[in-house]
């Protein structure tokens, strides 16, 4: 173990922030010296952002809260370049931290750069201020007995819709995209999210391709206006383009392109984590969320502690195995999936649903307390024998 080893994490979303404890946890007594920088010093819970959204309240949590006892310095501030040759990060444009092994978990936001009209007319649910603003906005709605719509039926998309539709029953829901609702489902899965959305007497716009958002309606790509007095988009990603403009070796989407130990191929001091990461197992590419990032933030403090101690590492394994999706508070789905996320023919809906839904889908915080005193061990697939060989 090297005294006075640096490490830098960027990022304090869900896998920088597990990333980070369970290395604190790992290294301690060591001289390892971690530090954990994100831009704002409250921990944003990502998976509520459709509940808040739909005006729901939540406790604020701080990352120097999260991070008491466990010897991880916060620094709050954006990570505005890297510097590879000299291992170097600036935050704000002037304070500079020097690294030995850098953690990228800078995660990915909704883009609303590819549609005119999306980025000034169009809410997301990139953070809890733009959430809380769209929540303000659905209450006047609702008052004014108005319509909403929402962009992308992927399970932001979904997840987003029915939340509205339940908590304010006079707001009119449109749901809009080119694909139906849960096409990534099984058929039992895709008739009971059919159900619902019915029953929520949410309107469904499919084949639809959105060309244009405008202040009181969106325009489909056949020339239709669909009214709405809001607009929420929650379909297509981008990342930041901090890692590319370093140098460091991004993929078509401007992800960190990693080995099969999730090191950077360029900067083998540089691990990617999450959906900041392109990875590529056996059976193809993981897509960014809790269910994949957390496993990818547990494997990469351990590999760090391992390569700390010039022990030898395993590739990184993981497999799918659920689609959870709620339907509001009082309904959801559960579509179990095959290792490479191709559904299952067992699905899981209703109450027990619901009940499934919240024991996965929870608040990682005890996760967070409890690895300043063990190595917390997040629930993890490893997706049997289609991971077997090692990713590419």
């Amino acid at each position: 173990m090297t005294e006075g080893h640096r490490i830098v994490v960027l990022g304090a979303g869900y896998t920088g922030m597990f990333t980070a404890v369970r290395l604190a946890h790992r290294t301690r007594r060591t001289g390892v010296r971690i530090t954990l920088v994100n831009p704002s010093s409250r921990f944003v819970e990502r998976l509520r952002m459709h509940q808040i959204a739909a005006g729901q309240t939540f406790p604020e949590h701080r990352i120097p809260e999260l991070l008491a006892g466990t010897g991880v310095r916060f620094v709050e501030g954006a990570a505005t370049a890297i510097d590879p040759e000299s291992r170097t990060v600036t935050v704000d444009g002037t304070m500079t931290l020097g690294y030995d092994t850098l953690v990228y978990a800078l995660g990915s936001s909704t883009d609303t750069g590819g549609v005119p009209g999306a980025d000034v007319h169009a809410f997301t649910l990139n953070g809890v201020g733009i959430a809380a603003r769209f929540a303000a906005r659905l209450t006047e709605v609702a008052a004014a007995g108005g319509t909403v719509t929402v962009c992308g039926a992927g399970l932001t998309g979904i997840e987003a819709a029915t939340e509205i539709a339940e908590a304010h029953p006079a707001v009119r829901v449109t749901l809009i995209s080119p694909d139906e609702p849960g096409a990534m489902m099984g058929p039992s899965a895709r008739a009971h999210l059919r159900r619902a959305l019915e029953r929520l007497g949410i309107a469904i716009e499919t084949g639809a391709r959105v060309t244009k958002v405008l202040t009181d309606a969106v325009e489909l790509a056949d020339g239709r206006l669909v009214p709405g007095d809001a607009c929420l988009w929650t379909t297509g990603v981008k990342v930041p383009a901090l890692a590319s403009d370093a140098g460091i070796a991004t993929d078509e989407r401007g992800l960190i392109v990693v080995d099969g130990t999730l090191r950077s191929v360029s900067h083998p001091e540089i691990h990617a984590v999450g959906d900041a990461a392109a990875v590529r197992l056996a059976w193809g590419r993981l897509h960014g969320s809790c269910q994949s990032g957390l496993p990818t933030a547990q494997y990469t403090a351990d590999t760090v502690t391992r390569l700390l101690w010039s022990k030898s590492v395993r590739p990184f394994r993981f497999g799918y195995y659920h689609q959870p999706v709620s339907l509001g508070r009082r309904d959801a789905v559960i579509q179990f999936t095959r290792a490479d996320f191709t559904p299952r023919r067992t699905c899981l809906t209703g109450r027990a649903a619901v009940l499934y839904k919240e024991l996965v889908s929870g608040s990682p915080l005890k996760t967070y307390r409890l690895s300043r005193y063990v190595n917390v061990t997040t629930v993890v697939s490893k997706g049997g024998r289609a991971t077997r060989r090692p990713a590419v």
